[in-house]
Parts: structure tokens; sequence; C-alpha cells
């Protein structure tokens, strides 16, 4: 198999002890096994790092890394990208899994083809890992004027050549930290879409995609007023844009089946 070169996972954790083991297996079953995983904990009270330490003791390629502080997910990838060595960057999050051949064919898609970001499909799943019958997909090419208008893509389904694209790091947001994340890749490359389904999505209770539509606007209008700093004016002029191309993603890029 032909060498792209080391691939840095990025995994921000927190109290995932119960999904965490079959995460880190995935990416060991990668058939791409140039990588390296480094996992930031969060301050999990739930015994995560004794469910990581065994498989840190028999792969020198998983680094487990902490957090000062209860912060979020946003510190924790910032911290996960400064200590990449990669010249790709991939996500993962510490409950959600990657089909086998994930890394081999997105890192062929994009050489092949001269992507310096990409991103591909993928299915959701309930926390006992059974398939809920949803396929995510999405544009096939995603511009910058475009990933404002909606967060197209899927943390765990992206990648992007730090090389070209260089060291990201974004405020410190609660939630959409990974949008925030994407505008500004899109600054250096426009995202193209791997057309396969190459990843499960976990959803679980609690999470932002299954909150009451009230706090998926608030969450939207901090990101563009804290993180991108806009004036209160332009964040909910933004805010509205997203909440309409969210519908027409609904429309045009979910499937069930």
């Amino acid at each position: 198999m032909k060498d792209y070169g080391l691939v840095s996972i990025i995994t921000p954790n927190w109290n995932c002890a119960r999904f965490i083991s079959e995460t880190i297996k995935s990416v060991q079953a990668q058939t791409y096994q140039n990588w390296e995983m480094i996992i930031v904990d969060d301050c999990s009270t739930d015994g995560s790092d004794k469910v990581v330490e065994p498989f840190m003791k028999e792969d020198r390629r998983i680094r487990f890394l902490r957090n000062e502080k209860n912060s979020g997910a946003a510190v924790g990838r910032n911290y996960a990208l400064r200590e990449a060595k990669g010249r790709w960057i991939a996500f993962l999050d510490s409950d959600d899994l990657w089909m086998a051949d994930k890394l081999e064919k997105q890192l062929k898609f994009m050489v092949d083809n001269g992507y310096h970001f990409s991103y591909h499909n993928s299915i959701d799943i309930d926390e006992d890992g059974k398939e809920r019958g949803r396929i995510v997909t999405g544009p096939k090419r995603v511009g910058s004027i475009s990933m404002y208008n909606y967060d197209w893509v899927g943390c765990l389904a992206v990648m992007y050549d730090a090389g070209v694209v260089g060291l990201i790091q974004i405020e410190d947001i609660k939630k959409n930290n990974d949008y925030a994340m994407w505008l500004k890749v899109c600054k250096n490359a426009d995202c193209y879409l791997l057309d396969e389904i190459l990843a499960k999505y976990r959803v679980r209770a609690g999470s932002i995609s299954r909150q009451k539509k009230t706090v998926l606007v608030k969450w939207h209008y901090k990101m563009w007023h804290e993180a991108e700093h806009q004036n209160p004016a332009l964040a909910g002029f933004n805010t509205i844009r997203n909440m309409f191309f969210g519908l027409i993603k609904k429309l045009l890029y979910e499937k069930y089946y």
C-alpha cells in the first residue's frame, strides 16, 4: 500500500469510557496504518484513562493528554492540533467509529485529485451501536461562501492537509467549535466530498443535534459573535442564514433507509 504520510487523528474525550475502546479499535483496524491518535481528556470522572491505558501500552501510536481543567472540546482540539506531527489531520470524537478503509480511501481521493480538504458520508447509530436508518451526505464541493451558509461536513468525516492549511486554533466556544474550525480551514482550501459511507456517528441523549431549535439558534449565534467576532447584526444574519440552509440540508442531503 502506498504511504501518503502520517495522519494525526484528533480525539477529544469527556466521560466516554463506555465507548472509547470501540473508537480506538476502529482506528487500529484501519487498512492504512501510518497514523497517530491524540486523545485529549477533559478531566473525565468515569475512568476513561483506565480504559485507554492498556491500548497505549500495546500501541505507541496512541497518545493520551489531559487538559489542566475541564475546558470543553475546543480547548482539547486546539491542544491536540499543537501536538500533532502529521501532514494530514483527521478528527474522530471518542464515541464515533470509522470504517476500516476510511483513511486509505480518503487519502487516495485527496492525493489523486490534488485536494487539501475533504469529507465523506456517514450513517447514524444509537448508543448501543444499532443503525438508526439515516445517511448524511452533502454538496460535492464546499467553498468558503458555501461553508458560511451551513456546516455541511461532519467532524468524524473531515481530513485536511496541514502543510497547506497550517496550524488551526479556534476561540474557546463550548458548541459549534468544529464549525468554527472548518470556517478557518476553508479560507485556505475548498472541501470536496468523497461520496462513500466511511464512518458511523453516534447519536446520544443530550447531544447538540437533539436539542431544541431555540438552543441550536443560540449556539449558532454565539459561534458567529464570539468565534468569528462579528457584530450582533451580522451574527444574527448568519444565524438566520444557517437555519435556512439547515433545512436545505435536511431536504437534500439526509437520506433514510
